[in-house]
């Protein structure tokens, strides 16, 4: 039951993984900053929160991954 919950986040750190692997640090980085800023633009919507607040915890998820 535990690894049923443990799933979506692994997923998820798969995903950055794989960007990670694909565009090498300095890349990420970017990426995960210009995710977080197009993040944080639709997060001032009501209606994009849905969609900005994932974007802005992905591309955080990508800058942590991609300094360690």
């Amino acid at each position: 039951m535990l690894s049923l919950l443990k799933l979506p986040f692994q997923i998820i750190w798969f995903l950055i993984g794989l960007v990670f692997n694909l565009t090498g640090r300095l890349l990420g980085i970017l990426l995960g900053l210009i995710l977080m800023g197009l993040g944080l633009l639709l997060t001032f919507t009501i209606i994009g929160a849905f969609v900005g607040i994932p974007f802005l915890i992905l591309g955080l998820l990508l800058i942590i991954k991609s300094i360690f």
